[in-house]
């Protein structure tokens, strides 16, 4: 597989995680980076960030500010649309791998 391809696919698989933790409660990233890293995913705050802003910026996630221990921390929360297109996420990839599995396990 090309890292380009490898890179896209890996990209939507932490799309996917930072929307179902968002939608559970509020993320911050030096969590998402521990949680993404309990899944074998070694993701650096320079490819987060951008990330995070990104699925902002599409109005899939919210953030706010707080003040913890003196330090300013950002948190995301999912919005109403982002809960729409993790849905939609989630059916494509239960299709998939209900498909995958079929195909590979009968």
């Amino acid at each position: 597989m090309s890292d380009y391809v490898k890179k896209r696919l890996f990209q939507g698989f932490i799309c996917m995680h930072i929307l179902h933790h968002a939608k559970s409660e509020p993320v911050y990233g030096s969590w998402m980076v521990q949680e993404l890293a309990h899944h074998g995913y070694e993701l650096s705050y320079g490819t987060l960030y951008p990330i995070l802003h990104d699925l902002e910026k599409e109005g899939l996630l919210v953030s706010s500010s707080s003040n913890v221990e003196g330090k300013i921390r950002k948190y995301y929360s999912l919005t109403h649309s982002g809960e729409q297109v993790l849905s939609e996420m989630i059916r494509y990839l239960a299709e998939l791998t209900g498909e995958i599995l079929k195909e590979n396990y009968e």
